[in-house]
């Protein structure tokens, strides 16, 4: 929820050493050894730097602390992080000198004059999403003037260092996740509003699904090359296969046998789904073999041709299979897409060195542009027959890009699926209260037993009913089985915990006291009320919120600048709510809000989505430095304001937010 300030050290060169990912991951090792005694001392540091990663594998701790000697005598002396990161640079020159990394070859790394570290960057990634982005965004008007973009520089980078880019691809990926009225597009921005830009993408990308765990604004400004391709990858990734699902595609059905195993494909993820259509098409042609990926399996392009032959066998001339040599059966494969208008953004090159990334974006337009599936199957017909449940799927949707941005191990591709063995469930609860799991009697996936399963799911029942969730008829077995209903009571609860004990921890403001619906609710119409406005809502399910006008008074009120009410619409019409409910979606990311509701969620009162809106809104305002608060209002104040609030006599079961016995609102 934070607007993604990085780690500052004083010493702009130290600074510029470093990215923000690793300043952070470093300034969490260097916290973690002082508070083994409470202290670090420079004699301390030989032993401790073990745990980091090349220093530690690299040097004996008998090389690390004899360096350290040399470098600083007095092994008495405290050590702060800025001396901390000095000596590991020190020794990181040290060990890469000593393993060769250095010499690798320097046409696979990007790296800036001024950095020490390296980051992999794959020329031939670059090339290819330099063409996406040519060709995806070559009629967007502000950015015609810096397109095409030259693959052969480092223009991208430069480009999207303003913000606008990334948003703009966003929306190539995802239509409509970011209300480009929110976007700053002056053509010389100033600090200030190209941080806004970047804190928008990245809300915006958390919420289509990417991983930006340790990105901050900041390393977009800097044009930090991997973290920058990283960010464009996992969107142009999204928008490939966002037809790999039986909404978009209701043909995928015809890749089962039977009606039964319609569940299962629905809970693919999309590149299995990919990988599953291709094999299909392959069996069709005679291709025995099974890809199970898009690197090893493809690098001698037999499938490629195979694959496009029973695709487009009008193109098939000369025929890619005759070719003896992978690189030669590459370039025939290549070309036989060329002539289907089959978009391709890969070398042959990249084909026969198994390219993930590129093999599977390769895949992706194939599949695209002709995918062989018939219309005509009765799994079809049987599929028109399932339920379809809007509000399930939305809520999923909301609850599954909130547990990928806290940064677990384990991607969320399908919430019911994935959460079935507890495993993300006990490693969110760990975030939200750490501590609170006991990682002793846990199993770490992969689970094959039941019973191990559903010791898992018991613990997070049980920490759930620690947390006073509301667990009736809840028990870890209806987790392990998949019960839709009782998974999303759980994580709406989750969720709500999580944003309340945020809001409960700036003790500034709360004292430490709990935090309740109501509070955040008064809060809400107390800053639009002292903002000179009249309007109100009665509770999170106020039909009235349906407009947008409060929480876009809301937003004024905690940042003046946000809003553009000449963009504004009186919010009668639906098509006029939906625009105001975009529009206060994407101001509100452009904060620094986390959220990950849809402008319906607002337009039809969703009072979960319309809690953590609000939430969300009152934890960026109270985070804020007082200096930086327009409102003028002191930290006295907004102190003061939330302690009347905190000490109301309303209490939780007069609030109209209640939740009953199955978790819900």
């Amino acid at each position: 929820m934070s607007g993604y300030v990085g780690i500052l050290v004083s010493d702009p060169w130290l600074q510029n050493q470093f990215t923000q990912v690793e300043l952070r991951s470093l300034k969490s090792h260097f916290t973690s050894m002082r508070r083994e005694s409470g202290r670090l001392t420079v004699g301390d540091l030989a032993s401790r730097m073990s745990s980091l990663k090349v220093v530690g594998e690299n040097l004996t701790e008998e090389e690390r602390a004899s360096f350290i000697q040399n470098y600083h005598h007095n092994l008495d002396d405290d050590v702060d992080f800025e001396f901390f990161l000095k000596i590991y640079l020190k020794l990181h020159g040290q060990a890469s000198a000593r393993t060769g990394s250095a010499a690798k070859n320097s046409s696979a790394f990007l790296k800036a004059a001024t950095t020490t570290l390296l980051h992999t960057i794959s020329e031939s990634e670059k090339a290819s999403y330099v063409a996406h982005i040519n060709n995806y965004l070559a009629g967007d008007e502000f950015l015609k003037r810096y397109l095409p973009i030259d693959p052969s520089t480092n223009d991208l980078f430069e480009i999207a260092k303003d913000g606008v880019l990334l948003c703009k691809l966003i929306n190539v990926a995802v239509p409509g996740t970011i209300d480009e009225r929110a976007i700053n597009t002056k053509r010389v921005l100033n600090p200030w509003e190209r941080n806004e830009n970047h804190t928008l993408c990245l809300n915006s990308a958390k919420a289509i699904g990417c991983t930006v765990v340790n990105i901050g604004t900041q390393d977009f400004i800097e044009g930090r090359r991997h973290l920058v391709l990283g960010v464009i990858s996992q969107i142009i990734k999204i928008q490939l296969l966002a037809d790999l699902n039986l909404k978009k595609t209701p043909q995928l059905v015809e890749l089962v046998d039977e009606s039964k195993d319609v569940e299962e494909l629905m809970s693919l993820p999309p590149e299995k789904i990919l990988l599953r259509w291709m094999n299909f098409q392959l069996k069709k042609a005679g291709y025995r073999k099974i890809v199970t990926n898009f690197s090893s399996d493809v690098k001698d392009a037999e499938a490629y041709a195979h694959l496009l032959n029973v695709l487009a066998p009008e193109h098939s001339k000369p025929s890619a299979l005759a070719a003896k040599d992978p690189f030669e059966r590459a370039k025939l494969v290549l070309a036989h897409a060329d002539r289907m208008g089959c978009r391709r953004y890969l070398t042959a090159k990249d084909i026969v060195e198994g390219s993930p990334n590129l093999n599977l974006a390769f895949v992706a337009h194939i599949f695209q542009h002709r995918n062989g599936l018939s219309s005509q199957t009765k799994q079809i017909s049987f599929l028109e027959t399932l339920p379809d449940d809007s509000q399930i799927s939305r809520e999923e949707r909301a609850f599954r890009f909130w547990l990928n941005s806290q940064g677990h191990s384990t991607y969320i591709n399908n919430v019911f699926e994935d959460v079935r063995n507890g495993w993300v469930l006990l490693e969110t609860l760990d975030k939200v209260s750490p501590g609170i799991v006991n990682w002793k009697t846990a199993n770490k996936p992969p689970i094959k037993m039941p019973f191990r399963k559903v010791e898992n799911c018991n613990q997070v029942v049980k920490i759930g009913k620690q947390l006073k969730f509301s667990l009736v008829n809840i028990a870890g077995n209806d987790i392990v089985q998949g019960s839709k209903k009782l998974i999303l009571a759980y994580l709406w609860q989750l969720m709500r915990y999580n944003i309340l004990q945020l809001l409960k921890n700036l003790r500034f403001h709360s004292h430490g006291k709990e935090i309740t619906d109501v509070d955040i609710l008064e809060w809400a119409n107390t800053k639009v009320s002292n903002s000179g406005s009249h309007s109100r809502m009665d509770s999170f399910k106020d039909k009235s919120l349906s407009d947008g006008i409060f929480f876009l008074e809301l937003l004024s009120a905690v940042q003046p600048r946000v809003v553009n009410w000449s963009l504004v619409t009186k919010g009668v019409t639906d098509e006029e709510k939906k625009m105001n409910a975009s529009y206060i979606i994407s101001i509100a990311r452009k904060l620094g809000c986390s959220i990950f509701l849809l402008p319906e969620d607002i337009t039809e009162v969703n009072q979960k989505m319309i809690l953590t809106l609000t939430a969300s809104i009152m934890y960026w305002f109270l985070k804020q430095p007082v200096e930086e608060r327009p409102s003028g209002i002191s930290d006295s104040e907004a102190s003061s304001q939330l302690e009347t609030i905190s000490n109301s006599t309303m209490d939780d079961s007069s609030s109209e937010s209640s939740i009953d016995e199955n978790g819900h609102l």
